[in-house]
C-alpha cells in the first residue's frame, strides 16, 4: 500500500517533530511518501497535485492543509511572504478561496479513485489564530463531507485550557523559521518554555513528543 501525506511544514517535519517519521515506524508495511512543503497553502497543493500526488498513483492520501491559509488571512503582516515566496495573489487565501481550492483538490483525488483521509491540525499561538484555524477547519470538513471523506480534527485534542494573547505574527516570524532551518536549530524545549507553549515550541510547529502522538493518531485514523 502506498500512502502520501500531503500538506505543509507540519507534514514536511523538517522544523520540529515529524509525524510522518512516527507513522513510518508504526506502519513499516505501508510505503509512506512525505508530500509536505513548508509554507504551502491549499492553492500551492492544488498547483502541485498532479506531479506530487496523482502521477505517483497512491492508494490513499492523508490531506492536512489550512494553517498557512488561516495565518495569511488573520495575520496581515505575513502576507508579503505568501505573495512573494508562495505566489498567492495579494498574499492572502480568503475563506472563499480556501473552500474552492480545497473542494477542487478533493474532486481530483476522488476522480482518480484515491482513498482520502483529512486531518485538521492543532495550534496554540493566540486566540485569534486558534479561532481562524477553527474557521478554516470547518470549511475543510464541509468540503470533505460532500465526498464522504472522514476527518480527524485534532484542534481540541491538544488545545490548552488557556491560550494567551500574543503579538501578531509577521514577516520576522517567517524569517526566523528559515534561519533556524538553515542552521539546523533544534532547541525546541527552550523555545517552548520561553514562549509558554504546551505541545508546540512556537505556537504552530509540533514538539517531537507531540508529533509522535499525532503520528499514532493518524496511523490509527487511516487504518479505519
Amino acid at each position: 500500500m502506498k500512502l502520501i501525506c500531503f500538506g505543509d511544514s507540519l507534514t514536511a517535519g523538517s522544523y520540529g517533530g515529524s509525524y510522518v517519521k512516527a507513522m513510518r515506524a508504526l506502519t513499516p508495511d505501508i510505503k509512506i511518501i512525505n508530500g509536505g512543503v513548508g509554507g504551502d497553502t491549499v492553492i500551492n497543493l492544488q498547483q502541485r497535485l498532479e506531479s506530487d500526488v496523482l502521477d505517483k498513483q497512491p492508494d490513499s492520501v492523508f490531506l492536512m492543509i489550512g494553517g498557512n491559509d488561516a495565518i495569511s488571512y488573520s495575520q496581515p503582516k505575513t502576507r508579503s511572504y505568501y505573495r512573494n515566496a508562495k505566489g498567492i495573489p495579494d498574499g492572502v487565501v480568503t475563506p472563499d478561496m480556501f473552500a474552492a481550492a480545497y473542494r477542487d483538490v478533493l474532486m481530483h483525488l476522488h476522480l482518480a479513485g484515491i482513498v482520502v483521509h483529512v486531518g485538521c491540525a492543532p495550534v496554540e499561538y493566540s486566540p485569534t489564530v486558534v479561532d481562524t484555524f477553527r474557521q478554516y477547519h470547518a470549511l475543510a470538513k464541509e468540503a470533505a463531507s460532500a465526498y464522504n471523506v472522514p476527518v480527524l480534527d485534532m484542534l481540541d485534542m491538544f488545545l490548552p485550557q488557556h491560550v494567551p494573547a500574543r503579538p501578531d505574527l509577521d514577516i520576522n516570524t517567517i524569517l526566523t523559521i528559515g534561519t533556524r532551518e538553515k542552521r539546523g536549530w533544534t532547541d525546541f524545549e527552550t523555545a517552548r518554555a520561553e514562549g509558554g507553549f504546551t505541545f508546540t515550541f512556537d505556537g504552530l510547529h509540533f514538539m517531537p513528543e507531540a508529533a509522535a502522538r499525532i503520528g499514532r493518531l493518524i496511523s490509527d485514523f487511516v487504518a479505519t
